[in-house]
């Protein structure tokens, strides 16, 4: 989100009441928080009809996270002016905030409409279409705001991304390393250039992108909880932990790197006291998840405790009855326990949803 800045002023401003004015303009469009609230109050008070210092003032109101104020400033700029482009885009950003994003897209447009080089309302809508699903209006936007700005990185960043989940990994990697090129501390390039490495196979350089994002912040969990992700896919299961714990000590609520470490050592039937400690830690932050569930399943299996492991395997069916694994491990629970006619029912069951779920599990030790 930008300010609004007045190079010159479009009237004279004449003794100690207008130097206070330019004063309070400057502040207001120059300062940033509480001081510049307060200059742009003074600014409006003096001419309640400077839409730039409501515009400017609803640029704090959203930085302070006051969207119902930094609504009303933009409303108000562009009734004043209909024609600040900037009002509009800004607007946009409140009102995708606040989850309504067909008036953001509506505002994000008409900054289009006013201003068509306008690169960060294109950026914006962008990120809208994508919300929704339409990652071909999507690609377009982005690319236009890239013809618009060719040094805008966001662009790239996000161009890179919807390429990335259309399965065109290549193109995502360009745009990636377009925007490290432009920008060489831009964490979220070197992070979202980890996962498409990550996805082609190409585990070192992931490992390499995730080591540059660390740098640049040692405090960005997920960077850690996906380097993990690798390191395990390397085999190197040490490492693996080590960095999942590191994510989840930087990050207490990382949900994920909770039930990455919970599956790791429920998979290497390693520590299987911690593993369930750590499976209840993502339950507990994520109770609706039937991975999580089915997984803490996995560990009471591992541990022969029958009864917990059936109650887990039962949640997890409830929430997504397609779970192949939750049944075939409920199966092999009933079994283990005489019910050889339900058991055999649900790895039935299972193998018609995946066929090769029995091969899943015999990797793991687990038949």
């Amino acid at each position: 989100m930008f300010k609004a800045y007045l190079a010159v002023l479009s009237y004279l401003l004449i003794g100690s009441s207008g130097a206070a004015l330019a004063d309070a303009l400057h502040d207001c469009a120059r300062l940033s928080g509480d001081a510049a609230i307060q200059a742009c109050d003074q600014a409006i008070r003096q001419n309640p009809r400077d839409a730039v210092s409501y515009a400017n003032r609803g640029v704090e109101y959203r930085n302070k996270g006051d969207l119902d104020r930094a609504l009303a400033d933009f409303t108000k700029a562009i009734a004043i002016d209909p024609k600040v482009a900037g009002a509009y885009n800004n607007r946009g950003l409140v009102l995708n905030d606040k989850s309504d994003p067909d008036r953001a897209f509506a505002d994000f447009t008409k900054a289009i409409e006013i201003n068509p080089k306008f690169a960060d309302a294109y950026n914006n809508r962008g990120l809208v279409f994508e919300s929704k699903g339409d990652l071909g209006s999507a690609l377009a936007d982005y690319t236009k705001a890239i013809e618009v700005d060719p040094k805008y990185v966001r662009a790239y960043t996000n161009r890179g991304l919807v390429l990335e989940s259309k399965g065109d990994l290549d193109r995502a990697i360009a745009d990636y390393d377009k925007a490290i090129e432009l920008d060489p501390k831009h964490l979220l390039a070197y992070y979202d250039r980890g996962n498409a490495w990550s996805k082609k196979g190409d585990l070192d350089r992931a490992i390499a992108d995730y080591d540059k994002a660390i740098a640049i912040d040692p405090k960005f969990a997920v960077a850690y909880n996906n380097r993990g992700l690798v390191f395990r896919e390397k085999g190197d299961i040490d490492r693996a932990l080590a960095d999942y714990s590191k994510a989840i000590e930087v990050d207490p609520k990382h949900v994920l790197a909770y039930y990455n470490r919970c599956w790791l050592r429920a998979t290497a039937n390693r520590d299987l006291p911690l593993a369930l400690a750590d499976c209840d830690a993502a339950i507990r932050l994520a109770p609706s998840d039937p991975g999580y569930l089915g997984s803490r399943g996995f560990v009471y299996l591992r541990q022969n405790r029958l009864d917990e492991a059936i109650a887990d395997y039962d949640a997890a069916l409830k929430l997504d009855p397609r779970m192949a694994a939750s049944l075939y491990g409920r199966g092999l629970a009933k079994q283990k326990k005489g019910d050889q006619a339900g058991g055999d029912a649900d790895i039935a069951a299972a193998k018609a949803i995946n066929a090769t779920i029995a091969d899943g599990f015999a990797k793991y030790g687990v038949n």
